[in-house]
């Protein structure tokens, strides 16, 4: 069971510290265009976020160059929304550390104490922890395609206990960077992602059981 949640948790990391990411929205959006601010401050101000994202600090401030001077990018409420996607960044990489150290710990425990005998359980661990990891992600992502709105809207009202995220497209700079189609793809991205590593995870273990063919199928852990 901690397989989909490593991998879920592991994709969204990467995402989150994925300038590539940013600067899809940038590109694909026409950020520039809907800011006026110059492609190279708006890179710099992704690459604030990201560091806020791992850093100590409170509140996010972001400053970047436009019509000549600085800005401040985000008022009060952005910057109190930031503080608590901060906070559900913080909770994906204790979740991620969390399931990984115990795979890990797990697996080399066993494999220490019942050496052979413990391989094809534990494959067979992972076989059923890809298709699960599979099967959710397949439900979630027909969820979230047929009604991104929806999925969008009941995805922050379960995350957050007040109403910061809801900002005006037109005046709210954190808008402006990462419009609504930015979100649509990031999930289809973390999706496709966590898909294929499953998927291979679930493969290599498939392989591995029917390599045994049977052998080597004492119980793990006793």
């Amino acid at each position: 069971m901690c397989i989909p949640l490593f991998l879920l948790t592991s994709v969204i990391a990467v995402a989150i510290n994925s300038q590539w990411l940013y600067g899809h929205s940038f590109n694909t959006y026409g950020v520039q265009e809907t800011t006026g601010i110059e492609k190279s401050e708006l890179e710099k101000a992704a690459t604030q976020i990201t560091r806020y994202f791992n850093s100590s600090e409170e509140y996010l401030s972001v400053i970047v160059i436009k019509d000549g001077a600085d800005f401040v990018l985000f008022n009060e409420k952005e910057v109190a929304h930031m503080k608590d996607v901060k906070a559900l960044v913080r909770l994906d990489y204790y979740v991620l550390l969390g399931t990984g150290l115990f795979m890990l710990f797990y697996s080399v425990l066993n494999i220490f104490y019942l050496r052979r005998a413990c391989y094809r359980p534990l494959a067979s661990a992972v076989f059923r922890g890809g298709s699960i990891t599979i099967g959710l992600i397949l439900i979630l992502g027909i969820i979230a395609v047929a009604d991104f709105d929806v999925f969008f809207t009941a995805f922050h009202m379960i995350s957050f206990a007040n109403d910061f995220w809801l900002l005006d497209p037109n005046s709210d700079y954190l808008i402006m960077l990462f419009p609504g189609g930015f979100w649509y793809d990031c999930v289809i991205y973390i999706a496709v992602a966590i898909v294929v590593s499953a998927l291979v995870a679930a493969l290599i273990s498939w392989w591995y059981m029917k390599k045994v063919n049977g052998h080597d199928s004492y119980a793990c852990g006793g």
